[in-house]
């Protein structure tokens, strides 16, 4: 019994002339979320791509890769079967042995979008329903609210037999939005925002900042643990790890502070704009949310933002903790996130920060620290990693 996935477009459908576009950049991001998986031909008609096994393979393990890729908005297992009634018979009540021995009631629906196939719908419903009444006696038809939808597609190639769809992750795919820097950190919110992105179709760079000796490798290597977690769904990413050092410690002893954290998250957004722009990212992605600390409020926002030489992205800006932690752990990033190592975020942290800074006051204050050199240093100095 040959068994195929069937993968149904979300967004895609509704994208007009650009649509095979984004049809290629599915294709293109399935193949690569299934290297390893086995060998498979992935191809498009009718509005559906089909992945078709060329060698054996896990379906379980297909399945949940596919759950993951962003473009798609529903997918299933499908047996395949020449389209005629007498293979639909010998295959439908096997197949779906394992979906209709534990329900109590089921329906059947019929698709046929190849119009030469001698029944219509009704009456393959009729047909199929009928076999799997006689082979499974305690089940009912329920037709409003069914245990098992049994679905019977009757296409150009073929007909395919399942018990209806799984949920995908739907967004577009990834590449299609262009390509943005995440500043990654070590807490809940940045790898949330980096999926939130990457659901919108963005290509993404990590930049993350590391501090040592107050900040440990362990920290470094939990924030790749959660990039891991990231590129499950957003595919490959390389990650940036800027020594962040010499400039937290000159702002330490030269700026006020009350100013220490606006003033570092500025030389974050000023040392990113270099490298995302070195690497042909076309904006910056944070995990800010409005409020939720002293450097999230309005003011604190618009003094950052005059540091960045390109668009910032906040796809977090107006959720609350609780949302944003549904998601994390909804992509498995939670339980890392709340590790206690230390990001330098949280060094050096004032006492006292200001909420309402005065963008005029604070450059004067970056400008006394002369921090410009450090930047170029850090530039220069970032690790590279990459991670899949």
């Amino acid at each position: 019994m040959k068994e195929i996935v069937l993968i149904k477009l979300g967004e895609i459908a509704l994208k007009g002339l650009n649509r095979y576009a984004f049809e290629d950049a599915l294709k293109k991001n399935i193949k690569s979320a299934l290297y390893g998986a086995g060998y498979f031909k992935v191809s498009i008609a009718q509005s559906t791509i089909f992945v078709t096994p060329q060698s054996d393979v896990d379906m379980d393990e297909v399945c949940d890769r596919i759950s993951r890729i962003f473009g798609i908005v529903s997918f299933c297992r499908a047996c395949v079967c020449e389209k005629t009634m007498e293979s639909i018979f010998g295959n439908a009540p096997s197949y779906l042995e394992d979906a209709l021995s534990t329900a109590s009631t089921f329906k059947v629906e019929a698709k046929r979008s190849d119009k030469k196939f001698p029944l219509k719908s009704p009456e393959i419903c009729r047909e199929v329903g009928g076999l799997l009444l006689e082979k499974y006696p305690h089940l009912t038809v329920d037709v409003h609210n069914p245990d098992v939808k049994v679905v019977v597609e009757v296409r150009d190639f073929g007909a395919y037999i399942h018990a209806g769809n799984l949920k995908g992750a739907g967004g577009i795919p990834v590449g299609t939005g262009g390509n943005a820097a995440i500043l990654i950190s070590g807490g809940i919110d940045s790898p949330v925002a980096a999926y939130m992105m990457a659901k919108r179709g963005v290509k993404l760079t990590a930049i993350h900042f590391a501090s040592p000796p107050y900040t440990s490798e362990r920290a470094e290597d939990k924030v790749e643990r959660l990039l891991r977690k990231v590129c499950r769904f957003a595919g490959p990413i390389t990650m940036l790890t800027v020594p962040f050092t010499k400039i937290q410690e000159t702002i330490k002893d030269q700026c006020p502070e009350e100013l220490f954290t606006i003033i570092m998250r500025r030389m974050m957004m000023k040392i990113s704009s270099l490298i995302a722009e070195k690497y042909e990212c076309a904006a910056l992605i944070t995990g800010e949310s409005l409020g939720q600390v002293a450097s999230q409020t309005i003011h604190a926002i618009a003094c950052t933002d005059d540091a960045a030489d390109m668009p910032v992205f906040r796809p977090l800006i107006g959720m609350d903790k609780e949302e944003i932690i549904q998601i994390s752990r909804k992509i498995d990033t939670f339980d890392i996130s709340i590790e206690p190592f230390e990001d330098c975020c949280t060094v050096f942290t004032p006492k006292h920060p200001r909420t309402r800074p005065v963008l005029k006051f604070v450059r004067y204050a970056e400008e006394d620290a002369h921090l410009y050199d450090l930047i170029e240093d850090a530039v220069e100095n970032v690790k590279i990693t990459e991670l899949r």
